[in-house]
């Protein structure tokens, strides 16, 4: 072992925010803890925790507006529960169609009115290179695709806008700031969406991703 890597790494292991940060109500309540606004030592390292699992940088388990901005989009999702479309913005008389909600960072399938699968989390494009809104068809599928631009595995893709596609991904959908505009899913999700989808269905895209 080199000289001073062990107090190196303890030093690492320990740090972790002492500050309460601008959203620590709404990121206490979010994870059970005691709604008080004061950081604690409970409190950071279960913040962290969370940022670790997701992938927020820095993970020093301050409440700061990403961490924030990543529970309350996982509260939307979860507040969408089985009737994703409530507001019809997702058209209705396509028949079978993938709807992308941006805003919400979620997707569905639906036949018509009745949803068919989902709603599932998803990850798309970050500031600078955004999932592109409106009407689209899938036009070409590769279950075991990689990317010739970023050299990455891309299972079960199903191309719907150009280099835009749905497929799966190891990392976590909740990971900022975003994917290069693709519609990254969940492993289980892709398989269900590559099950259930062919070319020529339609694809419908709208909203605001958080933070582009």
């Amino acid at each position: 072992m080199a000289l001073g890597s062990a107090p190196a790494a303890a030093a690492s292991a320990a740090a972790c925010s002492a500050s309460a940060g601008p959203h620590q109500k709404q990121v206490e309540k979010f994870l059970g803890l005691k709604v008080d606004g004061k950081q604690s030592t409970a409190d950071c390292k279960k913040i962290r925790a969370f940022q670790n699992e997701h992938g927020i940088t820095p993970a020093l388990g301050y409440a700061g507006p990403l961490t924030w901005r990543t529970m309350n989009t996982m509260l939307e999702q979860r507040a969408a529960g089985k009737n994703p479309n409530k507001a019809g913005k997702c058209p209705v008389d396509k028949g079978r169609i993938a709807c992308v909600d941006l805003t919400r960072q979620l997707s569905w399938i639906q036949d018509g009115k009745k949803l068919a699968f989902g709603p599932v989390p998803v990850r798309t494009g970050k500031d600078g290179y955004e999932t592109r809104t409106g009407a689209k068809k899938i036009y070409w599928r590769n279950i075991d695709h990689v990317s010739s631009i970023y050299k990455v595995k891309m299972p079960y893709a199903q191309f719907f806008d150009g280099g835009q596609a749905f497929h799966s991904v190891t990392k976590s959908v909740w990971n900022p700031p975003g994917s290069a505009g693709c519609v990254n899913m969940r492993h289980a999700d892709a398989k269900a969406y590559w099950k259930r989808l062919k070319n020529g269905d339609d694809v419908y895209v709208y909203g605001r991703k958080p933070g582009t």
